[in-house]
């Protein structure tokens, strides 16, 4: 029941303006619009972030421009943009379960309510080895783990990152100890991996996939109890099939406007979203080649779609350790 109110109070907040819904009036931006990806270029919210302004430019007939601003997990990117004037021009991007532990981490005061969420595709995490090491399925890893603890090396793109969330995870679910390589993205985590830095990265199949598909890297399973069907190289089967009864929700990303820009402004991207990006060739082609999930959500489905992944990635960093401040102290209640 708690969480279900949760859930709706949340989406009244982010929704109101999606209420006139297409009956929008049109912004037309004057200037580039900016969006701040706060991760390393070529990572999984940089390649989808971009195929989407392209989207969204032809769409508003205005220039917009990525800026990489990486570092603390996404917190100071996304902080740049929460802090910028609230004049439209200044959006962030990334994994919605990201945006909503922030505050938990203490790393910075921002919720789920106060942005404008606009998704675009929901990821899946993947366990990828080094082809080199001895490891050709999830139970070799996970024995090599339990037999030493804390030396089996594993590259995320940081503390939060959907990487470590899905080691986090797994250690949860199997008590197994790793030691945790950090890097400034999934890109730079997932070269590590095929460099032979690290053993093992835990990041997203859109970012291992080139790799996988270039016999670089050799996926395990994906952290999920689904199979994931990837484009030129097969099906990679679900972690569940090793883990009995293992699942983990649906990592969304998308694109964030704070709360306090003009009305116009949102109703136009709310307008967008529901005319061209509900039918982007391009999107769903990326999706396809990626390894991804076509999801172009928007306002109360949005929140309800990216709210069991927040709760889960919340309670999991402080049930770990590694949250300063209790989730449930800053409105999020234990999934």
């Amino acid at each position: 029941m708690q969480k279900r109110h949760l859930i709706q109070a949340l989406a009244l907040a982010v929704g109101m303006g999606s209420l006139g819904g297409v009956q929008a009036q049109n912004w037309k931006p004057t200037r580039p619009i900016t969006i701040i990806v706060p991760w390393a270029a070529g990572g999984s919210t940089d390649q989808v972030t971009r195929v989407t302004a392209a989207e969204v430019e032809k769409a508003l007939g205005q220039k917009v421009v990525i800026v990489n601003q990486p570092g603390a997990s996404g917190s100071i990117g996304t902080k740049s943009a929460l802090d910028a004037p609230k004049d439209g021009y200044t959006w962030t991007a990334g994994a919605a379960q990201d945006l909503g532990s922030y505050e938990t981490l203490g790393m910075l005061k921002t919720k789920i309510s106060d942005w404008h969420l606009f998704l675009n595709v929901a990821n899946v995490q993947v366990v990828g080895v080094n082809p080199n090491t001895s490891y050709k399925n999830a139970k070799d890893l996970l024995d090599a783990m339990k037999a030493k603890p804390g030396q089996v090396t594993v590259a995320t793109a940081g503390v939060t990152s959907a990487g470590h969330n899905a080691m986090e995870l797994i250690a949860k679910n199997t008590g197994v100890k790793y030691r945790h390589v950090t890097y400034d993205g999934g890109n730079p985590a997932v070269v590590a991996t095929v460099a032979g830095e690290t053993e093992v990265t835990t990041q997203l199949a859109v970012e291992q996939a080139d790799m996988i598909r270039g016999k670089r890297i050799r996926p395990l399973a994906t952290v999920s109890d689904k199979a994931l069907d990837l484009e030129g190289f097969g099906t990679i089967e679900p972690l569940s099939n090793t883990l009995a009864g293992f699942k983990a929700p649906a990592n969304h990303f998308g694109i964030f406007v704070p709360h306090g820009v003009p009305d116009e402004v949102v109703k136009t991207l709310e307008k967008i979203w529901t005319e061209q990006i509900s039918k982007s060739d391009a999107l769903k082609k990326y999706s396809t080649s990626r390894g991804a999930l076509f999801a172009p959500y928007q306002g109360t489905q949005a929140v309800q779609a990216v709210m069991p992944a927040v709760q889960a990635n919340a309670w999991l960093l402080f049930d770990s350790g590694k949250a300063k401040v209790s989730p449930d102290t800053v409105g999020i209640a234990r999934p």
